[in-house]
């Protein structure tokens, strides 16, 4: 008699490409191996938790909108970025934002179930197969643990013999029912840069709450925050460790109608929290040094 406590995972292909979908006893995920991107994640009789979008393109060599897309070894203009991060790229003057990874298929390392628990890991490794205008020999890996919660970690490794600079995030775009009647808890007294206002540096006072477009970068931030969603009835709690920098994103009405495999009105239930080294917390590997950044979502009732 088949056993639904039981943890099942299924290869698929949408498309053009290759997806994984793992079901447990608590949640389905869904990930697409080209950029070990998490494109879907649902605990049973919920919403949806990670948002993906409608109108997402499953198509070779291009990033489907949504979902936790994985941007390194540089997080979105690389112009923006520290002069260390700038100075690894040696591509020429145009770069793609977000970094080289999210449109490449990763290598699956393995996939282990534990009890009611499924781990997935994928890896990219530079010196095997060199990122174009990036010459530097790393590897990188993304561990996907579905249990209760859903936890990944993404680990940097210097395997050249200089230091290796780098900005990374973790590109998470989560539901919400309405983002106008959202707050996001835990930012509390942070720093902030808003990108929209001349990159001017500012001070969070009390929960974010959200009437426009919003692109901020938080600075020194804490250790968990979380989205209050009243009328789903449910906080979506975050916890990042190894990382001190998350940029908190919703394009609103004119930009969205702007974005590729997004719909005009796609804006109202969506929030994007990234998980990330950017700026000042960039990260600076030594020759063989490693690197975990590590973030957990788990949908809590109000």
């Amino acid at each position: 008699m088949y056993d639904d406590t039981l943890p099942t995972v299924e290869q698929l292909v949408v498309d053009e490409l290759v997806c994984w979908r793992v079901h447990t006893r608590h949640a389905e995920l869904l990930m697409t191996q080209q950029g070990a991107q998490v494109l879907s994640y649902q605990p049973h009789g919920e919403e949806p938790v990670i948002w993906l979008s409608g109108q997402a393109a499953y198509q070779k060599g291009k990033a489907v909108r949504g979902g936790v897309p994985v941007c390194w070894p540089w997080f979105g203009d690389l112009r923006r970025n520290p002069a260390e991060v700038q100075g690894m790229h040696q591509g020429g003057p145009i770069a793609p934002a977000h970094g080289l990874v999210r449109e490449l298929d990763w290598q699956l390392l393995g996939i282990d179930s534990e009890g009611s628990a499924v781990r997935l890991e994928f890896a990219v490794d530079s010196a095997a197969e060199p990122l174009p205008g990036w010459p530097h020999a790393a590897q990188l890996k993304l561990s996907i643990l579905l249990d209760e919660s859903l936890q990944l970690t993404l680990s940097s490794r210097n395997t050249s013999d200089r230091p290796l600079a780098l900005s990374q995030a973790l590109h998470s775009y989560f539901a919400v029912s309405d983002i106008r009647e959202v707050e996001v808890e835990g930012l509390d007294g942070c720093s902030y840069i808003e990108t929209l206002e001349d990159w001017q540096q500012r001070n969070q006072q009390g929960n974010l709450r959200f009437s426009g477009e919003t692109d901020r970068i938080y600075l020194a931030t804490r250790q968990r925050m979380a989205i209050l969603d009243r009328a789903w009835n449910r906080r979506i709690e975050l916890e990042a460790r190894g990382s001190a920098s998350a940029v908190v994103w919703n394009p609103w009405i004119d930009k969205a109608r702007r974005l590729s495999q997004f719909a005009d009105d796609a804006w109202q239930g969506m929030l994007c929290i990234e998980t990330a080294r950017v700026l000042d917390d960039l990260l600076v590997l030594r020759p063989d040094e490693e690197h975990s950044m590590v973030l957990s979502v788990a949908s809590k009732p109000l």
